[in-house]
C-alpha cells in the first residue's frame, strides 16, 4: 500500500527544490548554474530576506529525500532480492544520471551560455565543465545509486523504534562527520561526477536513519519525537538570522567562505546546524505530512506519480525558461518567480504525461 502522506510530502519537496533552484539562478551567492550567466541578480536586501526565509531549508531538504528513500530501501531489497534490486536501481537511477551528464546537461548549459552571448561550443560545455561529468540536479540520483547498492550488498539493517536518544546520536554523528569531511572537501566544492562528497555524511546518515526507522516510521512518527523535532527546527530557524547578524554575516556571497570547511569554528558551527536541521527537520516534515498532508484522490496520486520525473527534467527546463526570459527587461524579483512557477508546472506536467502514458500502455497490454 502507498502512503499518501509520504507521497504528498515528496510532491511538496520536489516543487520546493525546483523553486529554490530558480531563485539561486538569480542570487549573488549562486548555487545553480544559471548564476554563471545571469543578466540580473536580486537586490542585496531581497537576497538577505530570502536567505533568512528560504535558506535554512537548503541545509536539510536534500537529506529528507534520502531519509524517505532509506525508509523503503530495505523492504525493496527483501522483496526483490539483491540482484534484481541492484539491476532495477541501475536502470531507474543510473540511466537518467548518465544521459544527463553526457548529453542533456551539457546541451542546456551550452544553450544558456550562448543565450548570454558567450561563444562556447557544445564540446567545450561538456569537456571544460567543472566538475567534469556535471549532471546538474541529478547528482542526487547518482549518489543515491551508490548508497543503494552499498545497502543491498551489506548485511540487512534491523528495523527498530526511533527514540530521542537515536535522534540526538544521529545528529552528533552527522555533524561530526560533516565537519571532518569538509576538512578535505569543502562545501560547494566539485568532484568528478559532481558527487557532492561534502554532503555525503548528511545524505548517508539520513538514508540509514530512514532504514532503521522503516515503514512504521513512515506510517507514524511518535508524538514525542514529532513535538521535539518541531520545536528544535522552529527554534533553530528562528535563531539563525539573529546569530548570523551578530557574527556579521550580512552578505552571504562575501562572508560564506569561512563556513565552508577547514579548522574553523565557523565550519564547525555550520556542520552542527546542518546536523540538527537535517535530522530533526526530516523527522518533523514526515510527521507533519502524516498529520496534515493525507489527502487522497486522482489528482494527488497523479502528482505523486509525476514527482520523480519532475525532479529528473527540472534542470533543462529551468535553464531553458531562464534563457527564454533573458531578453525581457525585468528585475530578478520578477524573473525568478516566473521561472520557478513555470518550471514547476512544466516539470510536473511532463511527469504526469509520461506516467499516464506508461499506465495506459500497461493496462492495454
Amino acid at each position: 500500500m502507498r502512503l499518501s502522506a509520504v507521497d504528498n510530502l515528496k510532491v511538496v519537496l520536489v516543487a520546493w527544490v525546483i523553486g529554490g533552484h530558480a531563485l539561486l539562478g538569480y542570487a549573488a551567492i549562486g548555487g545553480w548554474p544559471y548564476d554563471e550567466v545571469n543578466e540580473v541578480t536580486f537586490h542585496p536586501g531581497t537576497e538577505t530576506v530570502l536567505a533568512a526565509l528560504v535558506g535554512p531549508s537548503g541545509l536539510f531538504f536534500m537529506g529528507t529525500f534520502y531519509f524517505m528513500a532509506g525508509i523503503f530501501t530495505p523492504g525493496s531489497v527483501e522483496r526483490k532480492g539483491r540482484r534484481r534490486f541492484i539491476a532495477d536501481r541501475l536502470v531507474r537511477l543510473g540511466t537518467p544520471w548518465v544521459v544527463s551528464a553526457v548529453v542533456v546537461w551539457p546541451t542546456f548549459v551550452w544553450i544558456a551560455y550562448n543565450g548570454a552571448g558567450r561563444d562556447v561550443s557544445w564540446w567545450q560545455a561538456f569537456t571544460d565543465r567543472r566538475p567534469f561529468l556535471d549532471s546538474g540536479s541529478l547528482w542526487f540520483v547518482g549518489v543515491l545509486l551508490i548508497f543503494s547498492i552499498a545497502i543491498a550488498l551489506a548485511p540487512p539493517i534491523r528495523e527498530r523504534a526511533i527514540t530521542p536518544q537515536t535522534v540526538a546520536g544521529m545528529t552528533m554523528i552527522v555533524a561530526g562527520t560533516t565537519f571532518l569531511t569538509r576538512l578535505v572537501f569543502p562545501a560547494r566544492s566539485g568532484q568528478v561526477g559532481d558527487l557532492h562528497l561534502w554532503w555525503w555524511p548528511q545524505c548517508l546518515g539520513m538514508l540509514l536513519l530512514g532504514a532503521i526507522g522503516g515503514r512504521k516510521l513512515a506510517e507514524r512518527v511518535p508524538d514525542e519525537i514529532y513535538r521535539m523535532t518541531r520545536n528544535v527546527v522552529i527554534g533553530t530557524i528562528a535563531v539563525l538570522p539573529v546569530a548570523a547578524a551578530l557574527m556579521g554575516v550580512l552578505d552571504l556571497a562575501e562572508n560564506a567562505e569561512p563556513f565552508l570547511g577547514g579548522w574553523r569554528w565557523q565550519a564547525a558551527a555550520l556542520a552542527l546546524i546542518e546536523g540538527i536541521l537535517v535530522v530533526a527537520g526530516s523527522l518533523w516534515l514526515i510527521g507533519l505530512a502524516q498529520r496534515r498532508l493525507t489527502r487522497r484522490g486522482p489528482f494527488a496520486e497523479g502528482l505523486a506519480r509525476s514527482a520523480y520525473i519532475a525532479f529528473v527534467v527540472q534542470g533543462p527546463i529551468l535553464l531553458a525558461l531562464a534563457t527564454g526570459l533573458r531578453p525581457l527587461d525585468l528585475p530578478a524579483e520578477v524573473k525568478a518567480p516566473l521561472v520557478g512557477a513555470g518550471a514547476i508546472a512544466l516539470s510536473f506536467g511532463i511527469g504526469w504525461y509520461v506516467t499516464s502514458r506508461r499506465g495506459a500502455s500497461a493496462r492495454s497490454s
